[in-house]
């Protein structure tokens, strides 16, 4: 594995890591209407990655195949989804601003099943990195450098406000600042993990990476649909969280068609 597949799936545990420290800068918890924008901003480059970084790159792949083209693009995107919605339904989690958990019954504390929703969240964005480098690693022609790097930096840039929407509100629970900060960096972990284990068992089934492609991206829209399109939706009405959306998802796409 060459250096730049190593900083390529370290470059979004970084953005959770800096978004994270911000605990240390802010005596607040995080402003309502700012963390609703966040989300929408997240939820935007998940979606707009999911398209153009995982997507279409599996559908190239089968190019020129007819009818079947799109079969494994179809058969992986809805086995990410219910690959995501098993864990959801196995660990037990509880979402921002939520009163319930989810997941089994668990006598876990609050903040802790706080941090299993982020780690949760952190899986597909994880798998997505690594198989996209696993695909460069592999030669594929559909996969460049570019494009890879693309969805890193994507990543990175939704985790830098995940980091901070995790940190500041443990912080507020009760965890020190301290704590709080190292909870935040360690639900990113989850993410150079997961693309490490996913470039591993790509690299063993080269012929089926559309179908990784498509599950990574499955997996990236069950979290958006989920978890955060309703968590910019709650509370009083704005539009602070579509807007936002639309940013993230235009900044993804110009990084993706720039880079790739």
């Amino acid at each position: 594995m060459n250096i730049d597949v190593i900083i390529g799936i370290l470059i979004p545990f970084a953005g959770t890591t800096l978004g994270a420290f911000s605990v240390f800068l802010m005596r607040k918890e995080m402003n309502e209407m700012v963390q609703r924008g966040l989300t929408g901003f997240a939820s935007g480059v998940m979606v707009a990655a999911s398209i153009w970084s995982l997507i279409i790159p599996a559908l190239d792949q089968m190019e020129g195949q007819g009818f079947f083209t799109a079969v494994p693009a179809i058969v992986g995107f809805w086995l990410g989804i219910l690959f995501l919605l098993l864990l959801d339904s196995v660990i037990p989690h509880l979402h921002m601003n939520a009163e319930k958990a989810e997941g089994p019954k668990s006598k876990l504390q609050r903040t802790t099943m706080m941090v299993l929703a982020v780690v949760l969240h952190n899986i597909p964005e994880g798998m997505a990195v690594g198989v996209v480098y696993a695909g460069l690693l592999s030669g594929n022609t559909s996969v460049s450098a570019g494009a890879a790097l693309a969805l890193a930096i994507g990543i990175a840039i939704q985790n830098f406000p995940e980091g901070a929407i995790i940190s500041m509100p443990l912080h507020a629970n009760g965890k020190s600042k301290m704590r709080a900060f190292l909870d935040g960096l360690l639900s990113g972990a989850v993410e150079p993990i997961g693309a490490l284990l996913t470039i591993v068992a790509a690299g063993l089934v080269v012929p089926a990476m559309p179908y990784l492609l498509s599950f990574a991206a499955g997996a990236m829209m069950y979290v958006v649909v989920e978890e955060l399109i309703p968590e910019m939706s709650e509370g009083e009405h704005s539009n602070i969280g579509v807007l936002m959306f639309a940013a993230g998802f235009t900044l993804m796409m110009a990084l993706d068609v720039t880079l790739g």
